[in-house]
């Protein structure tokens, strides 16, 4: 087994020279029972804005630090010993901003057993070790907490999570062993895999403490305090009950299928190209039959092997995106000129309407208004979205005030007067050039000379939308995706009469509805459609001239999308496919496939089949005759250059066209919106990294290329 205290890390120091260290800083602490507890604090000396991470200094002066405790425990100076946090954090886990740097693969090995040697003295003081989670616990940092014997935590810490599969990576400091053997194999792989690969979900405080992460919950008020006073319950001999720790029958009888489940649902949900999510399951499986120490083990050489992996490398390009980029939106006007929304007015009464109403009141909660001309469709929106707020109350999500505050503040109209005193007035009615003009002309009566117009339009010119406006500074795109509370991107089209005031009204307004705004110009399906379409054509163009959907459909196992192209098109609606594709044709003729028996399958109703769950068992007999009669199939390999190229042509004429500001924005716009893998660092390094960009211009987006590519 690994001896950690025989390896020598200080090569790692190479790594940190810009590490923002997190100290650990002691005091002693006299309990009520006359016993003593060494409290040690994890701070790293800047405001809760820039979290606690863990470096190798940092966790070098860990290291340091509980072997010092140890050494007073056992000579009888100190009885337990508990780690927090500054104010509001525990810490944000490992420090990855040099990780991309590691030159070998047994520098990352080190890497992962510095970490193993530190969190795992918490386990070897010879006297109890406590966590108190006082706020946000991510990966490194919430093994902190698994590596003691026993964790309390704050009722309104709301991160809490181990997010590792989402980057890449797996959890290297215990928690893949620690995790299913506190809280059983099913919970372990909720928050291991499930979660992290549900947008990054995280759990709060109170589901931490029926997971049976923590051990005990307390208000913040007196969090430290009343931790304190537990732990000396503990010291005392009160031990904790956890009703989730597997026993027997679970290690026996239902920890494998447990595993096999959650490997086939993965499977179904992203293919077999990401690596990471695998890497976890099989450490989580053998998280049963192993200890601890052969368990730590495995995990240093499985997060190695990913850390100098391209999917590493190009997951931190993608993260990057995401968290840097995402928060200062190229191009983007200066925030001061946003107007306040104190009211929303929604155009429309269907499916995206009462999607749009319901995200506005529960995020801005502000009167929201919906108009149509039909009262009926009016009253199943209003009964749709009261329902739901009622669910969020049922669930426990919000409080029997918010419940009542909610429902007041959403009603419908047939009256559109009823926008004259609304902010921000969104259309969601039909995708239909004329409806849509003739709509915001109609409403233009009625609303106030401030109000913003906005349209979620798809894949029409916002320009043309507003030719009949009379004043079309005020319009600006504001393109949802579907479904809208769910898929965190926001298109906003900065139309050629589109104003600074509109347009930063939209981004504030984007940025308070928790969603990821990136401007575009007015073009044919701005970003994500564009690309799409220019997928989902070639994937037509291959089954009208032969190519089965089935081969279409593994053509592109290799991206590594949520979706394939017929499922994709499945989800979307065939009719709203055809638009976009009709419309991307009518555009740029010469390279996006016009379809006409994609309007047959429309007409049709239905390309998939699915089983009683919902899982797909084949494709419809009826599509498959419609699509009959090719005489030129391709074979998969083919297919999947041709939307290689295509894509790589798309984006580089897209970067000409200055759709955006860089490729980099049309990367966060497929991670956001299209469900591009994080593990394939977006479009743009994955076309550089397979050569379609060498094949279609001569040249790599990225010069030089993002880490993890090559040219």
């Amino acid at each position: 087994m690994t001896n950690y205290d025989a390896i020598d890390f200080t090569d790692l120091l190479a790594l940190s020279e810009e590490e923002v260290v997190t100290h650990s800083f002691v005091r002693d602490i006299p309990l009520p029972s006359g016993k003593v507890l060494a409290l040690v604090t994890l701070d790293n000396g800047l405001d809760y804005k820039r979290p606690n991470t863990l470096g190798p200094q940092g966790l070098l002066e860990l290291d340091k630090t509980l072997v010092a405790l140890s050494d007073r425990a056992a000579q009888g100076e100190i009885h337990g010993v508990a780690v927090t946090g500054k104010e509001f954090i525990l810490a944000a886990g490992a420090d990855l901003s040099r990780v991309g740097e590691v030159p070998s693969k047994a520098m990352a090995v080190k890497l992962a057993q510095l970490g193993h040697r530190a969190l795992g003295r918490l386990g070897q003081l010879g006297v109890p070790s406590f966590v108190f989670i006082n706020g946000l616990a991510l990966g490194g940092g919430l093994e902190v907490a698994l590596n003691a014997d026993y964790r309390t935590v704050d009722a309104n810490v709301s991160a809490i999570a181990l997010p590792e599969v989402f980057l890449g990576l797996i959890p290297g400091w215990g928690g893949a062993y620690l995790l299913p053997n506190l809280i059983g194999i099913e919970n372990a792989l909720k928050v291991v895999i499930e979660n992290p690969l549900k947008n990054n979900r995280m759990l709060n405080a109170s589901a931490a403490f029926e997971l049976g992460i923590a051990d005990a919950m307390f208000g913040s008020a007196r969090f430290l305090e009343e931790s304190i006073l537990w732990a000396d319950s503990v010291l005392n001999e009160h031990q904790p009950h956890r009703p989730n720790q597997p026993g027997k029958v679970e290690r026996l009888a239902k920890w494998n299928l447990a595993v096999n489940i959650a490997k086939k649902s993965v499977e179904d949900k992203l293919g077999t190209v990401a690596k990471s999510p695998y890497v976890a399951l099989e450490l989580l499986e053998q998280a049963r039959k192993v200890d601890k120490e052969a368990a730590f083990a495995r995990e240093d050489e499985a997060i190695a092997s990913l850390i100098v992996g391209d999917q590493f490398q190009a997951s931190m390009y993608a993260f990057d995106l995401v968290q840097k980029r995402a928060k200062k939106p190229a191009g983007a006007p200066d925030p001061k000129l946003a107007r306040p929304v104190g009211k929303v007015g929604v155009i429309g009464a269907g499916l995206m309407a009462r999607q749009f109403a319901l995200l506005f009141v529960r995020k801005l909660k502000v009167p929201v208004v919906l108009t149509d001309i039909n009262q009926d469709k009016l009253d199943e929106a209003l009964a749709y979205i009261h329902a739901e707020i009622q669910a969020m109350h049922d669930k426990g999500r919000i409080s029997s005030d918010e419940n009542q505050r909610l429902q007041a503040l959403v009603s419908g109209t047939t009256n559109p007067a009823a926008f004259s005193d609304a902010d921000w007035v969104i259309e969601a009615v039909f995708e239909e050039l004329s409806v849509k003009q003739d709509v915001f002309a109609n409403i233009e009566q009625f609303i106030s000379e401030d109000a913003i117009l906005a349209t979620n339009t798809s894949s029409l010119s916002v320009n043309e939308i507003g030719a009949k406006l009379k004043h079309p500074e005020r319009l600006v795109g504001f393109h949802f995706f579907n479904p809208v509370a769910v898929m965190p991107l926001v298109e906003v089209v900065n139309a050629p009469h589109t104003n600074e005031i509109a347009l930063a009204t939209a981004m504030d307004t984007a940025k308070k509805l928790g969603k990821t705004a990136v401007i575009t110009t007015d073009s044919p399906g701005f970003v994500v459609n564009r690309l799409l379409a220019r997928l989902l054509g070639e994937a037509m163009h291959a089954v009208d001239t032969g190519t089965s959907f089935k081969t279409v459909d593994e053509s592109v196992a290799s991206f590594g999308m949520p979706m394939a192209p017929f499922e994709l098109l499945d989800l979307v609606g065939l009719k709203v496919g055809a638009h976009v594709l009709d419309t991307h044709h009518a555009a740029f003729p010469d390279r996006f496939f016009r379809s006409d028996n994609l309007h047959k399958l429309a007409e049709h109703g239905s390309i998939i089949v699915r089983g009683r769950t919902g899982k797909i068992t084949g494709y419809d007999r009826g599509a498959e005759a419609i699509v009959k009669g090719g005489t030129s199939p391709m074979t998969a390999d083919q297919i999947r250059l041709r939307i290689e190229d295509g894509l790589a042509d798309e984006i580089h004429r897209m970067l000409d066209e200055k759709v955006v500001s860089a490729a980099q924005d049309i990367d966060l716009c497929m991670i956001m919106g299209a469900g591009w893998p994080f593990q394939m660092g977006g479009a743009t390094p994955f076309l550089d990294r397979i050569g379609a960009s060498q094949r279609v211009f001569g040249d790599t987006f990225h010069n030089p290329p993002i880490a993890g590519t090559t040219k």
